[in-house]
């Protein structure tokens, strides 16, 4: 008879390291009231490519504002959009994907509207937002766990991902998808969507503050004794 090969390691480090994490960042929650329509969500995720969240959401309150509903937002000519995306890092290519992921989802639905996600199950869900053009992996999770949707589902942006890269938990080369696929097996099973999300923002100020794309500034990371490349930096 084969025996159970009993939990991942990887899920108690998991474990281990949210309150870490907590302790120096303080806690980061999503009150249920702050949490967006997936349509919001949606767009936010499709003009925020290399912006900071915070510029990214104010541009998207600042588009519903002016056109008054998504759909004008489909309609309204390129040139438009990309001024009022000014202050995106990319803002013509924001404002092209844009168009092109609302147009589809109007000719699909008939309207900006992702009510129907709510009656599928979490996978399928984040497959029918990929086929959308500009929506990969990062921003279909999104749309499902930071929304009203409330989905467990793990948001990797480039300083998540590269975190869990150094810390061993997911491949070294892993783009977002094989790195997603490693990590939510080993998700702590007791975790809600809101422990999901504010995990993700967390990790993200590891990733700014301290495990940075050229440099690493492991002494001072409270993730150091859990991570791979933090250890041997120690020994």
């Amino acid at each position: 008879m084969q025996l159970p090969l009993g939990e991942d390691p990887r899920t108690d480090t998991l474990r281990r390291l949210q309150p870490l994490l907590i302790q120096r960042f303080g806690r980061i929650e999503r009150a249920p009231r702050e949490r967006r329509a997936p349509e919001w969500v949606l767009v936010q995720g499709v003009i925020g490519a290399r912006t900071r969240s915070e510029v990214s959401n104010a541009a998207t309150d600042r588009l519903l504002a002016r056109y008054g509903s998504w759909e004008a937002v489909a309609a309204a000519a390129l040139e438009d959009l990309q001024a009022e995306l000014a202050t995106q890092t990319y803002p013509n290519v924001a404002g092209e994907r844009l168009k092109a992921c609302l147009t589809d989802l109007v000719v699909r639905r008939g309207a900006v509207d992702l009510s129907h996600l709510e009656a599928m199950k979490t996978d399928a869900a984040m497959a029918w937002l990929e086929t959308l053009p500009g929506v990969g992996r990062k921003i279909a999770a999104g749309v499902v766990n930071a929304s009203t949707l409330d989905r467990k589902a793990m948001v990797l942006d480039s300083h998540h991902r590269r975190v869990l890269q150094r810390m061993g938990l997911v491949p070294p080369r892993a783009d977002t998808s094989r790195a997603y696929a490693a990590i939510m097996p080993v998700m702590p099973p007791e975790w809600s969507a809101a422990d999901y999300d504010e995990h993700h923002l967390l990790m993200k100020e590891i990733g700014r503050a301290y495990c940075r794309p050229s440099s690493t500034d492991c002494p001072a990371c409270p993730a150091q004794s859990l991570c791979k490349t933090g250890r041997a930096k120690a020994a």
